[in-house]
């Protein structure tokens, strides 16, 4: 697995770059796929991890995992726009379907964002099989780890080129990116 580069705390946000940007007046969901404005997304701090409430669960297959993270906090503020998904005792992170670096993505006070987790197939051969998967909204926290039986591989998550989707502003929308990324 290849590791993504940590984003700054002063963005620089090409114009070509996609991110979704929420409101800073509240608003909990803003759809679109405008790149961030620097000057809004430079304004506002990275999220404390402290003020951020991650969660994964079934996805419904076998092999996904559905995630959300929850600016638990007073005022909007920042994340990667990829979270950043790792597994016990290996090298690495999932990688963006599709491809993408990083970028800000603002979460509102109260604002949601969602991604999902694609692994490899718990009957196929390649791989190795972990015991759990740690989720960090930015690359600078820590995150949290959550047991393989609590993301519904009870036997463990084998893990052969692990892909995630950027954070979206539901789960169907999560649902639907990792579908069209993978083809």
């Amino acid at each position: 697995m290849r590791l993504r580069p940590t984003i700054a705390s002063g963005f620089t946000v090409p114009a070509a770059a996609t991110a979704v940007v929420l409101a800073a007046t509240g608003a909990t969901a803003a759809v679109g796929t405008a790149p961030a404005a620097p000057a809004a997304a430079s304004r506002l701090g990275t999220c404390q991890e402290k003020a951020l409430s991650v969660r994964a669960a079934p996805g419904g297959q076998q092999n996904v995992v559905r995630i959300s993270v929850t600016n638990r906090g007073s005022r909007s503020c920042v994340v990667d726009r990829i979270p950043t998904i790792t597994f016990r005792g290996l090298d690495g992170s999932a990688q963006a379907v599709p491809p993408a670096g990083s970028a800000p993505y603002v979460l509102s006070r109260g604002g949601r964002a969602y991604a999902a987790l694609r692994t490899a197939d718990p009957a196929g051969t390649e791989g190795h099989v972990v015991g759990s998967v740690s989720v960090a909204a930015d690359p600078a926290h820590y995150g949290v780890t959550f047991a393989a039986a609590g993301v519904g591989m009870p036997r463990g998550i084998r893990v052969w080129e692990p892909v995630t989707t950027a954070w979206q502003v539901s789960a169907a929308a999560a649902s639907e990116a990792l579908a069209d990324g993978l083809g």
